[in-house]
């Protein structure tokens, strides 16, 4: 048990309590009155909820700046992508180190839940539990919350789904709530339609939630080609607009197909960090959030996003909003960043800090030169110093970062097992 104390702001993503306290009860709950245990000294700081980041690509933590990468097509960044992975190698191992340093990167910049849509399957993974059992296993190691996206990117459809229901099984009904399986293909320019209806019976069967990406550049175009229509329209047309699924990116979108996500019930989540360095668009989310779909934020991956820090992304988010339509408020984003996300993901316990909810909370140090002068301490956590670090993290009601160190892992020793892993494998190669 632990009770967050002394705080000058904690914001529970509903209401703001000047100088309040948050406690985390035996079942990693915020409890609604005090609990015994330790006290963590939040003296400086503004608490939040946690981040949660709808939408990574953990494996891409180890292919980060790669040359040719950076401002290119899409139809070029992937084919550049799948050669690096071919390279190095994909198995069990790296996906457990790149998990390690994603994961570690995440807790380190506030992020608590983490969505991790995995879309690189060789053919010796075999069912991919071995894969996937290694991304959690580095989850629960740093004690970070995963939500682990069985994905497909132009994989036999029979494949994908036996490999879905195997992970599924293996992983999924986590009673904790700290390990969570979703099913999800790259999108229309990547899987076919089997393959959308395959993982839909998987997802049906499990209770699994569902999740894609849609009006990437590259989906656009070969949607255009292949089938002469909209991605939106192919996805309605194969069952993918509903409530159970997230559609990621969603650039270029317009206001009947806005109109069509809202009716449909489906929840966007947005990845500027990603979309606009490279040239692949600017989401519409104001739009989409005056609709009334619900509106997460992801970083996406390191092959896209060179870096995993949601509240810098959050920042960039409410940069460019005015591009695609109204500007948006700090407090709008930070929303989408902990709520929104969470709802897409179908865990309303998360991203809240009232009792009941999940205990995952983050301690912002407000006391530093980036934050002398501002006047409204919750909008300066995006204004004002977009690289910060967070001085406690806190999942299920226990410190996973103190004074802005790992408690589980050095950060040293998680970084030197990725970059000593990759020695070596360029070594043999």
């Amino acid at each position: 048990m632990l009770t967050v104390r002394g705080a000058d702001l904690v914001w529970t993503g509903l209401a703001e309590h000047p100088g309040g306290e948050v406690a985390c009860g035996p079942d990693g709950r915020v409890a609604a009155g005090p609990v015994e245990g330790e006290v963590l000294d939040a003296a400086g700081c503004v608490v939040t909820p946690g981040l949660v980041n709808a939408h990574h690509h953990l494996l891409q933590s180890a292919f980060r700046t790669l040359p040719g990468t950076r401002g290119v097509p899409m139809r070029e960044w992937l084919p550049r992508m799948a050669a690096a992975y071919a390279a190095v190698g994909v198995d069990a191992e790296l996906a457990h180190a790149a998990a390690g340093v994603g994961l570690a990167e995440a807790l380190l910049c506030g992020v608590t839940t983490v969505a991790d849509h995995h879309l690189t399957w060789p053919a010796a993974a075999g069912d991919g539990v071995e894969i996937a059992s290694a991304v959690a296993a580095a989850a629960r190691e740093l004690g970070a919350r995963l939500v682990f996206v069985r994905g497909s990117a132009r994989d036999d459809p029979q494949a994908a789904a036996l490999s879905a229901d195997a992970i599924a099984s293996a992983l999924g009904g986590d009673p904790t709530g700290m390990v969570q399986v979703a099913v999800g293909p790259a999108g229309v320019h990547s899987d076919a339609p089997e393959t959308f209806a395959l993982l839909a019976e998987v997802a049906a069967r499990h209770g699994l939630r569902r999740r894609t990406q849609a009006n990437e550049q590259v989906d656009v175009e070969i949607a255009a080609q292949r089938f002469g229509r909209r991605p939106l329209e192919l996805l309605d047309e194969w069952g993918w607009l509903a409530p159970d699924v997230t559609l990621a990116h969603l650039c270029g979108v317009t206001g009947d197909e806005i109109t069509r996500l809202a009716a449909a019930g489906v929840s966007a989540t947005h990845a500027p960090g990603c979309d606009l360095p490279m040239g692949w668009g600017v989401a519409p989310m104001a739009a989409l959030a005056d609709a009334a779909v619900a509106v997460g934020l992801g970083t996406s991956g390191g092959g896209s996003n060179d870096a995993g820090h949601l509240l810098a992304d959050a920042r960039l988010a409410l940069q460019v909003a005015p591009l695609a339509g109204r500007p948006v408020t700090a407090r709008e984003v930070l929303g989408w960043a902990t709520a929104g996300s969470a709802a897409g993901l179908g865990r309303p316990e998360l991203g809240r800090l009232e009792p009941g909810c999940a205990a995952d909370l983050v301690c912002w140090d407000v006391t530093g030169v980036a934050d002398a002068g501002v006047a409204d301490p919750l909008a300066g956590l995006l204004w004002a110093a977009p690289g910060r670090r967070p001085r406690h993290v806190v999942v299920a009601g226990r410190v996973v970062v103190r004074d802005g160190r790992l408690v589980a892992h050095p950060e040293s020793e998680v970084a030197g097992a990725l970059r000593g892993l990759l020695a070596a494998r360029a070594d043999r190669c």
